[in-house]
Formats: structure tokens, C-alpha cells, sequence
């Protein structure tokens, strides 16, 4: 018999893993059937809370379970690597968190095991499927805003500085530019489509050494893209895509509810998706309709794409860091 619903797991139940397990129950092809934790005792209260009959103490162990058909892997990003070719190896379906990895190394090496497994495997880039981004990329594509000329887009939140906080530990591969600055390089490329000729880079750094509020100018050669991401300041969060003839705001781009399209000050059109997700459920659905249809990798996001992402990223650390 043919499967209709996809099985998940996660591995992590973190933050984020809490956000993918309360939008999954609105989707129809998916359901959240097993959890993982290094940590039993976290494992057991994140099962409770969404009502898992199927908990467990290793990740491992989750990747061996039959009962599970997809794993969601919510640890963090320096350990995406060995996790998803782990559950790869497993035989299991997989959706990372992002960024996929820590540098396109390791992604050139993720990629030859998802090929060499013959699985799905998918960077979670969830702010690609929601409504609001998807009608303001047709917007761009109809030709309402003429030539496109300037992105301007940008994601911080303040994160005071402590040694012990993984977000600014060297070694796991923290700073700003992994951590939230993946949002408005994604957005860029999601528009532009190709990586920029030349980047320059202004960047501040927190005590040791790790990159926390960076603003980097992209130029494509036709348009010119000015990104930033900071963990001193509250950024604005939106971003513009100008044209020639008008351009598109999209307030909250990561979690994105709207969009607005004008010409000069008036705004001509709105779209509004009236949710009451947080904004998961597109992302888990077509994954698991990917999943479901037996194909390997995503056409919105294959693993190439995460490596254009990894290549930009690098390119606007190195000119921090100087590597």
C-alpha cells in the first residue's frame, strides 16, 4: 500500500524543534511520530507535550526506529554534518536545520553521503515556502518592479555576550554570519539567483574574536544587494527588492505574514496569508510530499543552492576573519 503521511522524528527538541512540532499537525501528508535526546529526561517532556509514543534516549537509536520514515534534525549547525550522515546512512529521509553545515566543505562531504545513500536530504530554509515570499517572488518575476536594481535585507537580534553562549563559541561554528546572517543571504540569492561578483564587508567582533554585527555590499555587476545581521542590535528585520519601476517590503522576511508592492510612495497591491501557524507547515508538507513522491533532493532548495549559500557566507567571513 501506497504511504499517504510521512513519519518524522526529531532529533534536538530544542526551540526550534518545538516550532516544527506544533505547525506539523496542520499538515495533511505529515505526522511527528518519535523523538530523540541526549538528554532522557528532555526527550520524555518534549514526547508529552505533543503526545510521542515513541522516545529515545540516543539519536542513534532513532535512526534505527522503522516506525520512522524522516528525520528533522534540530541540534546545532557544527553538528549537522555527522547527524544527518548518520540517519543518511540509516536509510532515513532528512531535513537540517540551517545552515546545513559550517563551511562548503562540509557540504561538498554531506552531499557525496546523500548521493551515496540515494536519500532525500533538504536544508530547512522554511522562510522560502511561506506565502508572503512566494507572492512577492511573483510579483518580481511578473515584472512589476521593472529591472531590479538594490536588495536591502537584514536579521539581528541582541545576544549579550558570554563565553558560555554555543552562539558565540568559535569552535561550534558561531558568530552572526551562521547564526542569523543565513537569512539575508538566502533572501538574496532566493531573488538574484547567483552568487555576487565582488562583496565588501564591514564587520565588528565580540571579545573573542567571533564576528556579532557585520554589513556586507554584494555587487551582481546589474544589481547590488546590502545585507546585515547583528547580535548587538535589534535590526530592523525586513527586506526591499527595487526596481526600476517599484519595489517590494516584506516586514519579518524570516517569518514573513505580508508583503507590499509600490511604486514611488503609493502602495498598488498587499498580500496577506491570515496564518495561525507559525509558518513550518508549508516547508514540512512539500518536503514530505517530496518524500512521499520518492525523489532525493528538493527542486525550491536542492543541496546546490545550500552550497551557493555556504560559498556566500564564506566569502563574507573570510573578509572578517581573513582566512
Amino acid at each position: 500500500m501506497t504511504r499517504t503521511k510521512l513519519r518524522w522524528g526529531i532529533i534536538g527538541p530544542g526551540r526550534i524543534a518545538h516550532s516544527f512540532a506544533r505547525d506539523i499537525v496542520d499538515v495533511g501528508n505529515a505526522e511527528l511520530v518519535a523523538v530523540a535526546s541526549r538528554d532522557l529526561r528532555r526527550a520524555r517532556e518534549f514526547a508529552q507535550s505533543y503526545g510521542l509514543r515513541r522516545v529515545h534516549e540516543s539519536y542513534n537509536a532513532l535512526f534505527e526506529d522503522h516506525g520512522v520514515d524522516a528525520v528533522y534534525v534540530a541540534t546545532p549547525h557544527s553538528l549537522h554534518l555527522d547527524h544527518c550522515s548518520q540517519a543518511l546512512r540509516q536509510g532515513k529521509a532528512v531535513l537540517s536545520e540551517k545552515p546545513l553545515v559550517t563551511s562548503p566543505d562540509e557540504c561538498r562531504q554531506l552531499t557525496r553521503v546523500a548521493r551515496e545513500s540515494g536519500r532525500y536530504l533538504m536544508e530547512g530554509m522554511w522562510t522560502w515556502y511561506l506565502p508572503a515570499v512566494q507572492r512577492a517572488l511573483e510579483w518580481y518575476r511578473e515584472g512589476r518592479i521593472g529591472s531590479l536594481l538594490h536588495v536591502k535585507s537584514d536579521f539581528g537580534y541582541p545576544l549579550p555576550y558570554s563565553e558560555n553562549l554555543r552562539e558565540y563559541d568559535a569552535l561550534v561554528g558561531g558568530g552572526s554570519v551562521l547564526e542569523m546572517g543565513i537569512y539575508p543571504v538566502a533572501i538574496a540569492r532566493l531573488f538574484i539567483g547567483r552568487s555576487p561578483e565582488s562583496t565588501q564587508v564591514l564587520g565588528r567582533r565580540a571579545p573573542n574574536g567571533v564576528e556579532n554585527d557585520v554589513v556586507a555590499m554584494c555587487d551582481y555587476g546589474d544589481c547590488i544587494a546590502t545585507l546585515a545581521t547583528s547580535f548587538r542590535v535589534k535590526l530592523q528585520n525586513w527586506t526591499y527588492v527595487i526596481g526600476t519601476e517599484g519595489y517590494i517590503a516584506i516586514p519579518d522576511f524570516w517569518r514573513a505574514e505580508r508583503c507590499m508592492l509600490y511604486q514611488l510612495d503609493e502602495c498598488i497591491d498587499t498580500f496577506s496569508d491570515g496564518r495561525h501557524t507559525l509558518g513550518f507547515n508549508y516547508e514540512v508538507g512539500e518536503v514530505s510530499a517530496d518524500i512521499l513522491a520518492g525523489r532525493t533532493e528538493s527542486g525550491l532548495i536542492p543541496l546546490s543552492t545550500s552550497l551557493a549559500l555556504q560559498n556566500d557566507m564564506w566569502a563574507i567571513r573570510a573578509a572578517i576573519h581573513g582566512y
